[in-house]
């Protein structure tokens, strides 16, 4: 089979070919292959400066976490204690102010009691006192209805100065 003069080189082709691949190759050995390893080393140095610093800034944020949740409970401490002051401080109000009012209120009881027996007095007196005007009334009344004529009073007085010498 014949082939075309395109698909098959000629050895001139080939050495020529390979010639240029050699000095293009020798070209990139010098120049750019030593560019392109010393980007690369260099995007390597930056990849470990940035996970070094990544490690850093997470040890770091671990401890701000760290500070943080300690913060935290301690605020949450001094929040119960807060609230625990308050409700002593307020049972403590509480029962002050039902002593103070037990206190006022057996007084006014006292003065009420005080007040009553007062009173009580003050009109078992003035009964007595009515009582004994009434009796004096009633007493007049009757010595006057029964001494009317003069032998009754005659007779009473008897019997009463007869009373005073036994």
């Amino acid at each position: 089979m014949n082939l075309p003069g395109m698909l098959t080189p000629d050895i001139g082709l080939i050495f020529w070919m390979a010639l240029a691949f050699i000095i293009v190759l020798l070209i990139l050995a010098k120049f750019g292959f030593p560019a392109i390893i010393k980007m690369v080393e260099e995007r390597q140095q930056f990849i470990s400066e940035s996970l070094t610093n990544a490690r850093k800034a997470n040890e770091e944020l671990a401890s701000i976490q760290a500070k943080g949740e300690k913060i935290l409970c301690e605020a949450r401490e001094e929040q119960a204690k807060i609230v625990k002051d308050a409700m002593a401080t307020r049972d403590a109000m509480i029962k002050e102010a039902k002593a103070k009012a037990s206190a006022e209120g057996e007084k006014l009881l006292q003065e009420a009691k005080a007040q009553i027996q007062v009173e009580k007095e003050n009109a078992l007196r003035e009964i007595r006192s009515q009582v004994a005007e009434l009796s004096i009334q009633i007493a007049e009344q009757l010595v006057m209805e029964q001494l009317k004529d003069d032998y009754k009073q005659e007779t009473y007085i008897n019997s009463l100065l007869d009373k005073i010498e036994k």
